[in-house]
């Protein structure tokens, strides 16, 4: 994978197919093969017209790890979104976050509205406004010394899912203790930009997506029907919902 330097760190990126640009940023434990390439989500965006640029934030697959919480601010990793938009040359461009990606996203359009002409915030709604759920214990997860002392669900849950990825525990023990930044309601109000809120149903991690997209001027919301924080990130509704938002806020052509 490509790597360019941000903040000081070595951050990774993959580019798939031409278009418009849309940047992928992926959620807590993931990494940009796993979250957009494994759950068909470049394919989708591919065969629409667009171009997906999918970067592994710090901490995550290629990236650089880290071991100190006191860099991995949601603010932080947004600049390093901010700066891969620069490092490729783009003006504008499309984003998608999921989870921990999404509140990146939403600080992306805070801090550099110059550079969003949208954005799509998968996997967190009215969350995004509060603070994490049940982070201490999924840092207390990723420290344990073996998955079977784990016993708190969401943190087994998370656990499951750092193993599978291959991740580096410490350095993403580290990233939820540094990455926890609520975003202000008042703040949430200031993107003007057009957002579509994407949750599932059964997801108690996200919140409520009209509890989130009714904040913004032009923000939209989409429930993602029998699907809970894991199991919404790839699934078809998503996908179809995305490529309808984009196809009218961020036209190919």
């Amino acid at each position: 994978m490509p790597v360019f330097e941000s903040e000081g760190f070595e951050i990774a990126y993959e580019i798939y197919g031409e278009g418009p640009p849309v940047v992928a940023v992926h959620g807590f434990a993931s990494n940009g093969q796993i979250n957009w390439v494994s759950t068909g989500w470049v394919e989708t965006l591919n065969g629409a017209g667009y171009q997906v640029i999918a970067i592994d934030n710090r901490g995550h697959g290629k990236s650089d790890k880290i071991y100190d919480a006191s860099v991995y601010g949601a603010e932080d990793m947004a600049r390093d979104v901010a700066n891969l938009i620069d490092h490729l040359g783009h003006g504008k461009v499309a984003l998608i976050g999921y989870s921990m990606g999404a509140r990146i996203s939403a600080f992306v359009c805070l801090q550099n509205p110059d550079k969003v002409a949208c954005a799509i915030f998968g996997g967190l709604g009215g969350n995004m406004i509060r603070p994490m759920l049940d982070s201490d214990e999924i840092i207390a997860a990723l420290n344990a010394p073996s998955l079977s002392q784990v016993k708190h669900p969401t943190g087994r849950q998370f656990r499951i899912f750092a193993e599978h990825t291959k991740s580096d525990l410490k350095a993403l023990s580290a990233c939820m203790a540094g990455s926890r930044t609520r975003v202000a309601e008042d703040d949430v109000r200031k993107i003007s930009v057009p957002v579509l809120v994407a949750v599932g149903s059964e997801d108690e991690t996200g919140g409520d997506p009209n509890a989130l997209a009714d904040l913004m001027e032009k923000g939209e919301a989409l429930v993602i029907e029998r699907r809970d924080h894991m199991r919404a990130t790839g699934d078809p509704q998503f996908k179809r919902g995305a490529v309808d938002f984009l196809s009218r806020v961020y036209p190919v052509g």
